[in-house]
């Protein structure tokens, strides 16, 4: 058994539960575990099997209770789950920690659709996982070839549906990809689409295009896959997108990019002040653009708003960073930027830079 832990600062490697049984009475055992002290306040911890390789039992988990011996704040959690969910399954769950005083983030069940030429007639073969990154942390190692749902196949292309449930990530942000096998084989994997399962959008698009060759005798394949673009259901940010690419080979020499900026939800977010916006790509940087015409306030930059810029400048490639900021000016100037989107349609991409502060 292993738990990864998971803090405001970060996350702890696994904790492996060998050779630290303090007490054990019947069907209960009880640990003593040391966490670093700089994971900062818990929210979330997986829970699973290390391997299934020797093994092929199953372990039932009716309660788990976590208690901090400092401060005895106590959380405690009624599971009634069977690990691994099946016989070559999951073999991890994850729940959020609720603390006394403090909101909990919530279980998501994540879709995420493979698309792919040839992975379905090899799957009992191969072993494939993916471990899904989010502004909230990830998922972990989790099987793709285990319990395939809505499968498509057609002459020259096949994908399926692999269900994740998970503590809600936040922004997804990329996903890795693990792969081995037991022969050598050819695997062509053309994309990936995630989302809630509970919601139509937004729909994350992780362009992978690589036919991967896998040998029975080498090291697993690693492959880190950013989010390429989001599909929202917003039918006026939508229409933006589809339109920057036409309006962009009107002015050969410019790109437009669409820019939208979350103020955040709180007391005094708002600001008066001139706000700025520098863009960093791998082939250029963008000269300083004043954010003052928003697309839907009057007013931009006031409490839990959202507003939409749009700027041409030159093509600065695929963006790594941003520079923004304001001068300072009006009455308690002082804003509360919670993250900037920016949607650069000739390349088909969404950055989404997080600020929270």
């Amino acid at each position: 058994l292993v738990m990864v832990f998971y803090g405001s600062n970060g996350k702890s490697n696994p904790v492996s539960m060998e050779n630290k049984v303090e007490h054990q009475a019947k069907n209960e055992i009880t640990y003593d575990i040391h966490l670093p002290s700089d994971l900062g306040m818990l929210y979330k911890v997986r829970l699973g099997l290390q391997s299934l390789e020797n093994s092929i039992s199953q372990l039932c988990l009716r309660h788990f209770k976590m208690q901090n011996t400092s401060t005895l704040d106590t959380f405690s959690l009624t599971i009634n789950k069977t690990l691994p969910l099946s016989l070559n399954g999951d073999r991890w769950i994850e729940f959020p920690v609720e603390w006394p005083l403090k909101e909990a983030l919530s279980v998501v069940t994540y879709h995420l659709t493979v698309f792919s030429r040839n992975i379905l007639s090899e799957r009992n073969l191969v072993h494939m996982t993916a471990c899904i990154y989010g502004t909230h942390g990830d998922t972990g190692d989790r099987s793709l070839l285990w319990s395939l749902q809505n499968i498509q196949q057609g002459e020259d292309n096949e994908s399926f549906l692999v269900i994740v449930d998970a503590v809600e990530l936040g922004e997804l942000d990329k996903v890795v990809l693990l792969i081995s096998s037991k022969t050598d084989c050819k695997l062509d994997i053309k994309k990936l689409h995630l989302k809630e399962a509970v919601k139509e959008h937004p729909i994350y698009v992780f362009e992978v295009n690589e036919a991967f060759s896998v040998h029975a005798n080498k090291p697993e394949i690693q492959r880190e896959i950013p989010v390429s673009f989001v599909i929202r259901g917003d039918k006026k940010k939508n229409d933006i997108d589809n339109n920057l690419h036409k309006e962009g080979s009107q002015a050969r020499n410019l790109t437009e990019y669409t820019i939208k900026v979350y103020t955040g939800d709180k007391r005094g977010a708002g600001t008066d002040a001139n706000v700025h916006i520098i863009l960093f790509g791998n082939e250029d940087k963008s000269e300083v653009f004043q954010l003052s015409q928003s697309l839907e306030h009057q007013e931009p930059f006031e409490r839990g708003k959202v507003d939409t810029f749009k700027i041409n400048t030159k093509k600065l490639g695929s963006l790594h960073s941003i520079e923004i900021g304001h001068d300072g000016k009006g009455f308690a100037s002082g804003w509360f930027l919670e993250k900037v989107e920016i949607t650069d349609a000739s390349r088909n991409s969404v950055y989404c830079f997080n600020c929270y502060r």
